[in-house]
């Protein structure tokens, strides 16, 4: 529902859930939310959104996503956190995600500070902030929410009345770049630890200690990084000397949170249902975490080790509980790899009783074989849906590089039961610039593309539907720390250009060209993807100029201005060129080795060496190849 210029205010008298509430008063009037575009983003009030008396709760969390609204409401891991904080009677969590550019200038030019969508009240009042750090190009976005929030963005200028700052997700694997911002990061997964952070917060705020004093006993719960603890030496070539700790009792590694019973840990029964459309409007049913195949680009794939799944039971009774609590259409599958999932056709009979109560069942992260087209021939609308691959590699020598598990032979035979199970439209996703990548590579993208369209028209014509449409989509590679591709060089824009040159030039050379459509990825966007994921603490001015001049949403393309970017490296003296091109040697110590991820950096080193030799190894189904992960004594690697 999208707000037609009716009085905003009306709308959210009649809020709900949870009693002891106050009348909900607006922070922005009526006035600035009919200019600008979306008001609905800003009003909160949405069904299943706690309501909670401030006044009554100990700890005030605001759970932020560093996005627009659409994509913020998007992310399942926030609304994990969001019940689970709340289940708690003495903590309330709220949400705030980032204005959009006509309300940021705004709020810029009147001095409105941010404020959070539950109460409406300004995120400074807070006790926490909380970051969802999900992906580099979001990083001036985060420098945007301190900044209207009216906070430091340095975390050594924060006084006492300021909130603490803290950062979890994906990125936080490095938060290096990020360091200076923050006051402390979660690593891992939060359902473990942070009961005993709130736990330490309000013991600490009775006994009435200081921030400081807070955030050297913080860093003694595992998974706790506080930055303002360690520093830095580097050597005179610009890698780093030392990375240590300032004090005896501040530990010297950060070691990952793992939750190993997923099927008995907090799950939003009632999730939130947004005022507009968002960009997954749908109920997701989370059915397993981590990911058996070990592809050596893949950070998700070693970071969330051991794969561990989920109960069907758990889950059917999740599914059933939020269709019923959120009017939600469609229900998505959310897992890295879903065909992987052990008891996925139990899964699947039972959601088919709700298909045919209108509900749409939806299954990203499916391998193309004969179980998997069943399964997505029986829950979608073959006609007008369209498959998708991602064989990432061309070639077969470099699908073994990066250890994709997936020859042609299997990708062919995938795309002939597709075809003649009534498919016509296949997207494919390669990456470009891996490591070992030649000029042969390359061409084989759209040699293999039109070897799946050939496969199409070897159907007899009678039972053809038409044409066939074969999309290539490449992205350029980033190598991300915790892969075995961390060492590993980039290019830079038009070394990523060039190859982009060569795929669309050997496209044009194909028989079956009508057939096949290639789009390609940003190099720009690429570049700086790379100095942000495998930075240090020297990237910290380049953010905080870049967010000066202007750099914000830089996810989006018609946000992103390169130049800006560009002048912000120049005036701090920072080289991309150092953090992006040079092959950095498996000795050297890197902004992320004091985190121990919980898969070693020998088994890294040994994945490197094999994928220079182009060996395969296998899943973790298949062979344990002792990543470290069994340490957690759980998942996969004990047969579940």
């Amino acid at each position: 529902m999208e707000l037609q210029g009716k009085n905003t205010s009306e709308l959210l008298r009649g809020s709900h859930h949870n009693s002891g509430k106050k009348e909900r008063k607006l922070a922005l009037s009526d006035k600035i939310l009919l200019s600008v575009e979306k008001p609905a983003r800003y009003i909160g009030g949405e069904v299943n959104a706690v309501m909670k008396n401030p006044d009554q709760v100990d700890i005030r969390f605001a759970m932020c996503f560093p996005d627009v609204y659409e994509i913020g409401m998007s992310h399942l891991g926030l609304q994990i956190l969001y019940d689970m904080f709340n289940q708690r009677e003495d903590v309330y969590c709220e949400r705030v995600y980032s204005p959009w550019h006509d309300l940021h200038k705004m709020m810029k030019e009147r001095r409105i500070p941010l404020f959070t969508l539950e109460t409406q009240s300004p995120v400074r009042e807070m006790d926490f902030l909380g970051i969802t750090i999900q992906y580099e190009m979001c990083y001036t976005n985060i420098l945007q929410i301190l900044d209207l929030s009216q906070i430091p963005l340095l975390a050594a200028e924060r006084t006492e009345e300021d909130p603490l700052v803290i950062g979890g997700g994906p990125c936080a694997y490095n938060p290096e770049p990020l360091a200076d911002f923050f006051d402390m990061f979660y690593i891992g997964e939060g359902e473990t630890r942070y009961d005993d952070l709130l736990n330490l917060y309000k013991a600490h705020r009775t006994e009435g200690g200081s921030r400081q004093e807070f955030l050297r006993r913080a860093c003694h719960i595992p998974g706790i990084y506080v930055p303002s603890l360690y520093e830095t030496a580097y050597q005179e070539d610009g890698t780093i000397a030392s990375f240590t700790p300032k004090y005896e009792d501040v530990p010297p590694t950060v070691k990952k949170e793992v939750e190993m019973d997923i099927t008995h840990t907090p799950y939003p029964r009632k999730p939130l249902v947004p005022f507009l459309k968002v960009t997954q409007d749908r109920a997701v049913l989370e059915i397993q975490r981590g990911c058996i195949r070990g592809c050596r680009f893949c950070q998700a794939g070693m970071i969330y080790r051991p794969t561990r799944e989920r109960d069907v039971e758990m889950l059917k009774e999740c599914a059933s509980e939020m269709l019923r609590a959120s009017g939600h259409e469609e229900i998505s599958l959310s897992s890295l790899s879903s065909s992987d999932y052990s008891q996925l056709s139990e899964l699947i009979d039972f959601l088919m009783g709700f298909k045919e109560k209108g509900v749409n069942i939806s299954l990203p992260s499916l391998r193309i074989d004969a179980f998997s087209l069943d399964v997505m021939g029986k829950v979608q609308d073959v006609r007008k849906s369209s498959l998708t691959f991602a064989p990432e590699a061309g070639s077969q020598r470099l699908r073994d590089v990066i250890n994709k598990g997936l020859t042609e032979e299997v990708i062919l035979e995938g795309a002939g039961l597709a075809f003649e199970g009534g498919w016509q439209k296949v997207k494919l996703y390669f990456m470009l610039g891996l490591p070992t990548e030649t000029e042969e590579d390359q061409r084989e993208i759209p040699r293999l593309a039109e070897k799946i369209a050939r496969r199409y028209y070897e159907i007899p014509k009678e039972q053809r539907k038409g044409k066939c449409q074969v999309t290539i989509s490449t992205s350029f590679f980033v190598p991300k720390p915790f892969t075995p591709f961390q060492w590993a060089p980039m290019y830079d824009r038009d070394g990523y250009l060039a190859r982009a040159r060569i795929v669309n030039e050997e496209m044009k050379a194909q028989l079956n060209r009508k057939s096949l459509k290639y789009n390609w990825h940003e190099a720009d966007v690429t570049v700086l993807e790379g100095v942000l994921a495998r930075g240090d603490r020297r990237i910290g001015p380049v953010l905080a100029k870049a967010y000066e001049k202007g750099c914000l949403f830089d996810s989006w393309s018609e946000s992103f201005h390169n130049e800006l970017w560009m002048e912000a490296f120049q005036e701090c003296g920072v080289s991309i060129d150092f953090y992006n091109l040079r092959t950095r040697s498996t000795d050297e110590i890197l902004p992320w080795d004091f985190i121990d991820c919980g898969v070693s950096k020998s088994f890294l080193k040994k994945e490197w060496e094999r994928a220079q030799r182009g060996e395969v190894t296998p899943n973790c189904r298949q062979q344990c190849s002792g990543c470290g992960a069994a340490q957690f004594q759980g998942g996969v690697c004990y047969g579940g």
